[in-house]
């Protein structure tokens, strides 16, 4: 249940090493220039291949309405749209990237354009697309810049957000006032410890060990300014794995964190085992289906953030600087993402635009009573100064390594600061190599 939505980023699997170190030499070996043009001012013609990431299912006609569309504006096109299964799409995506099929337009998370950019696979669009980077958030717009690599590699297309869910119930009975969740971390650890405590360890309040993002969110920097290094593991960092070991001791922290999922953790806050969960105005809809008891008993709150700024998801469409209709799929990615596309897309599933303006429309500020709107709304707001806390070029595998080195830290296998140690370490070696 966490942060429900479209796009499925926590779970991707892991990039074939083969294919990543293909990737690799096809950058040194010059194979980025093969083929294709930076040049987009050329008439817009020709045949592109469009892939998605497990949307047809749901969204077929929205987006066979939106190429015919396409197709209509500029008539000399044609549009071949593929689908990918979620499971394995980064290793599809490598694998296409180093055999050289990847499709001329792609939909990407900004984790996965990191590899493309560096191998000179993914077109730089402050060079080819410049002129339409004012039509989109600038947070979102730089969501797909990778340090150490000039340039924008993919238009922004939907982002999401959500608040914090929380137990009334839960938080009554041990004695706390529901009428005021935490708003700070402190208040939010004060208060899991009292609820753990009045339970006898029956409830926990959080169901998830902290992750990149959880580390960005409470300020900690994550990375030095060239991008060539984690610092997570600064005493800002210590001290927030430190109370993080404090709950889990308290059993403040669910004992099954150290192997939850987000399917997992959304079903322990569904079953009431737990106080507190992120999610989405789509949630909503199933604690009303599934669990009555706890929809008449929920609260909303905003995420917790010592920085100010929410935590945007952000996905994106890039063009293959390979394709041989560059001006084409510049074309299809932009009309993908345009306000007017965005904005229809957005009706259709509870995400939001990535362009200016989009989030001042009515939809997303105009109350009516219902807690989905007030969900939408307040997302909506967030998202003008939200930012992706997670690195670009925090891949997969760091996410793994960070994980096990938390659980190491909470299992009280290594002090809080030699597990941060490690995982930077591990971290560090992980980008050296990509």
């Amino acid at each position: 249940m966490r942060h429900s939505r479209i796009f499925r980023s926590p779970r991707r699997a892991v990039p074939a090493a083969a294919a990543v170190a293909s990737l690799l030499v096809l950058s040194a070996c010059g194979g980025s220039d093969d083929g294709g043009s930076t040049d987009a001012s050329g008439k817009v013609e020709g045949k592109i291949t469009f892939q998605t990431w497990n949307l047809k299912a749901n969204f077929k006609s929205y987006f066979e309405g939106l190429i015919d569309d396409f197709e209509k504006k500029y008539p000399d096109t044609e549009v071949k749209w593929v689908d990918q299964p979620g499971e394995g799409y980064a290793d599809k995506i490598s694998a296409d990237a180093a055999g050289g099929t990847l499709p001329d337009v792609v939909n990407v998370s900004p984790d996965l354009v990191a590899p493309l950019a560096k191998a000179g696979i993914a077109l730089d669009l402050d060079q080819a697309a410049g002129k339409y980077e004012k039509e989109y958030l600038p947070g979102a717009w730089k969501s797909h810049q990778v340090p150490g690599v000039q340039g924008t590699y993919a238009f922004p297309w939907y982002l999401n957000t959500g608040p914090l869910f929380y137990n009334k119930r839960l938080f009554k009975e041990a004695g706390l006032d529901a009428s005021k969740p935490p708003k700070t971390y402190d208040q939010l650890f004060d208060d899991a410890l009292e609820i753990a405590d009045k339970s006898d360890g029956d409830i926990a309040t959080l169901a998830n060990v902290p992750t990149i993002e959880d580390f960005g969110r409470y300020g900690v920097p994550l990375m030095n300014k060239e991008g060539t290094g984690f610092t997570f593991n600064d005493a800002k960092g210590v001290e927030l794995l430190t109370k993080y070991k404090k709950l889990y001791d308290a059993k403040a922290l669910d004992g099954q964190a150290l192997t939850a999922t987000p399917e997992s953790t959304g079903k322990k806050f569904l079953t009431e085992a737990v106080a507190m969960n992120p999610g989405s105005a789509l949630d909503l809809e199933k604690f009303k289906k599934d669990a009555p008891g706890l929809y008449k008993n929920i609260g909303i709150t905003p995420q917790i953030s010592s920085t100010g700024k929410d935590n945007m998801y952000v996905m994106g469409v890039m063009v293959n600087k390979r394709t041989k209709q560059t001006p084409a799929a510049v074309a299809f990615a932009h009309f993908v993402t345009d306000a007017q596309r965005q904005m229809s897309f957005a009706k259709k599933v509870a995400i939001f635009p990535s362009t200016k303006g989009s989030l001042d429309d009515p939809y997303f500020t105009k109350a009516d009573g219902t807690d989905e709107t007030r969900v939408r709304i307040a997302a909506a707001k967030s998202l003008k100064t939200a930012v992706n806390y997670t690195p670009v070029l925090f891949s997969e595998q760091m996410k793994v390594a960070l994980r096990n080195s938390v659980a190491k830290a909470l299992q009280g296998k290594d002090s809080p600061q030699e597990a941060l140690d490690n995982a930077v370490k591990q971290c560090d070696r992980l980008l050296q190599q990509s």
